[in-house]
């Protein structure tokens, strides 16, 4: 759908999704395959938030953070999948541009938010480490709510700039996103404007809101495996590395994949494998991170037999 011409250019109302509808012999399988990871993912992270909750003794720090990247997955598996799923369904790819922009406003919200927060976790795991006589005193009650606030305050404003200085685009001719949801740089080659301004700002707070968080997770965990390395005893390296190695795996696949789309050059023949490494740091990394954290995670089974008995006893 199209309105009217303006002078020679047509102006688009809505973008239409390519996703992966090269494989219309796969639509119902990808139907099913999300649905299942959708489920598990939703599942999954509120069964964190609610141990997190009502467990007392998971009422520390880290839980505290573990169940704000918990809420934060629910919220960011669910800005791409459900319009992906219908589109499975029911074929319709179209989206229209507001609400293009409102999903990559929630996705670039979201996604800055879980690169501080894991920057966050991360330094906590350093305090807890390497500094564990000052850990009670650094990270209190107070500490951890005005983080977790600057965390969300902080994302959202970064969010708020992009969005305003994407709304000020113009859009017209082509209007197919490759992509299976709306990101930044698909949706910019789609405008007629000059963009130079816009890439500037976001050139600008790319490093503040990526770079940054990276090199502080990857400065915390050079200290804390410098640390567990000048460890004597044997039982002191593993009650190390099991308390932040569930959090290292998330890292490693949340960075990894995100360096992978946007660091490879754009060509033609890496286009469809950015789109695979695209759905591991949207799709599965929310989905396995409560996976991680229960099953590797001694305290957070423990939290849930000792809900699950309550409940039972009631």
């Amino acid at each position: 759908m199209a309105n009217p011409e303006q002078g020679n250019q047509t102006v688009p109302t809505e973008f239409i999704l390519l996703g992966f509808g090269n494989l219309p012999e796969l639509q119902i399988l990808l139907f099913l395959l999300f649905l299942i990871i959708y489920i598990v993912t939703v599942a999954g992270n509120v069964l964190i938030i609610v141990l997190v909750v009502a467990d007392q003794q998971l009422h520390t720090p880290m839980y505290f953070f573990l169940g704000n990247l918990s809420c934060l997955e629910t919220c960011y598996t669910s800005t791409i999948l459900p319009r992906m799923l219908a589109s499975f369904l029911t074929g319709d790819r179209t989206i229209s541009i507001s609400g293009c922009l409102t999903q990559y406003y929630f996705f670039g919200f979201l996604a800055v938010a879980e690169c501080y927060l894991l920057a966050v976790m991360s330094y906590d795991r350093y305090l807890a480490i390497c500094k564990p006589l000052h850990y009670a005193v650094l990270m209190n009650g107070r500490s951890c709510l005005q983080l977790a606030v600057g965390i969300w305050i902080s994302s959202s404003l970064a969010a708020d700039i992009t969005i305003f200085l994407m709304q000020q685009l113009t859009f017209c001719g082509p209007n197919e996103i490759d992509h299976f949801f709306c990101d930044f740089i698909p949706v910019i080659k789609l405008s007629c404007s000059d963009t130079r301004m816009m890439e500037l700002v976001t050139t600008m707070l790319a490093p503040i809101c990526t770079l940054l968080p990276f090199l502080l997770t990857l400065a915390t965990y050079v200290c804390i495996i410098t640390t567990i390395l000048r460890m004597p005893s044997t039982t002191g390296w593993q009650k190390a590395f099991s308390t932040c190695s569930s959090h290292l795996i998330v890292v490693s696949i949340f960075y990894g994949t995100i360096i992978i789309v946007y660091m490879l050059p754009k060509t033609d023949t890496l286009r469809d494998l950015n789109k695979v490494f695209s759905v591991f740091y949207t799709i599965v990394t929310p989905m396995v991170n409560p996976l991680i954290y229960s099953l590797k995670n001694r305290e957070v089974k423990e939290a849930l037999r000792r809900v699950m008995a309550k409940k039972i006893f009631i």
